[in-house]
């Protein structure tokens, strides 16, 4: 890694979508500049679950996760996906405290689709704008009222929390934030890089 490179640590759990651990993943390992060395990294990027056993995600993809939630190196950035396992994560305790720590502890909190229920759970969301995955917006208005949920957008950046919509919108969410912390002309370099049609939202909520 080159001095200043962050890194990025994205939460796995058995039945997460798959595009919203690894769409933000592709964005931030091949995240650069235009005049980038190909050797040089604006991120490290690295996969932390419960345990270091083999992660069981949506469509049956294994996994090995890089670490566990016990001996990964300190984050800079925290990325929340969401999927089917969210139901059982949030009444996880030993992983709802690892998320309360890394809360405190890292600069920018992420999310995407119903990943921002486990923020929601440990109350890092309330009083904030936040979304979800479109056919969970009425869920999480229900379950977690001092919330102002948005619909019908791809992320909300609320300054050290971002959530973004499902799936998808992840990538939208993760090449937002290289535009944040690098430029936009990386976050089109790297969009353009992965062949992927961004269009940056006009501004956040």
């Amino acid at each position: 890694m080159t001095n200043g490179t962050r890194t990025v640590g994205i939460l796995l759990f058995d039945d997460v979508e798959v595009l919203d651990a690894f769409g933000p993943f592709e964005v931030f390992n091949v995240a650069r500049t235009a005049d980038s060395p190909r050797d040089e990294k604006l991120f490290h990027v690295l996969t932390i679950a419960e345990t270091n056993e083999p992660v069981h995600a949506r469509g049956d993809l294994v996994v090995v996760p890089h670490h566990s939630i016990d001996d990964h190196p300190p984050l800079d950035i925290l990325v929340v996906p969401g999927g089917y396992g969210t139901r059982t994560a949030v009444s996880n305790t030993k992983l709802l405290t690892w998320l309360r720590e890394q809360a405190e502890r890292v600069a920018l909190r992420t999310s995407v689709c119903t990943g921002a229920f486990l923020y929601a759970e440990i109350g890092l969301l309330d009083g904030l704008s936040a979304t979800t995955h479109w056919g969970s917006i009425d869920r999480m208005r229900g379950t977690y009222p001092t919330i102002d949920v948005q619909e019908e957008v791809r992320f909300v950046d609320q300054d050290t929390v971002i959530t973004s919509a499902g799936i998808s919108a992840g990538i939208d969410m993760a090449l937002h934030v290289v535009a944040r912390l690098h430029g936009m002309d990386a976050a089109r370099t790297t969009a353009r890089y992965m062949e992927y049609e961004w269009r940056p939202q006009a501004e956040s909520i």
